[in-house]
């Protein structure tokens, strides 16, 4: 199984794997939708929310595992 990694398109990871919806809203991901989030990776958008990509990706990673 192909992990998720902090240099992934956030549309590609959602597309992909729509369970991780979940992570994305606790971490206040709020607009998945909006333009940032076709052009923008999985670290860019945690930094800009003051969110460790590597906790994320961790988080994500457990939750496409299960």
């Amino acid at each position: 199984m192909e992990k998720i990694t902090k240099d992934m398109g956030l549309i590609d990871i959602i597309q992909s794997y729509p369970e991780t919806v979940e992570v994305f809203q606790k971490y206040g991901f709020g607009c998945l939708g909006c333009a940032a989030a076709r052009f923008e990776n999985l670290e860019a958008g945690a930094k800009v929310h003051g969110v460790d990509p590597d906790k994320m990706v961790e988080e994500m990673n457990a939750l496409i595992a299960k």
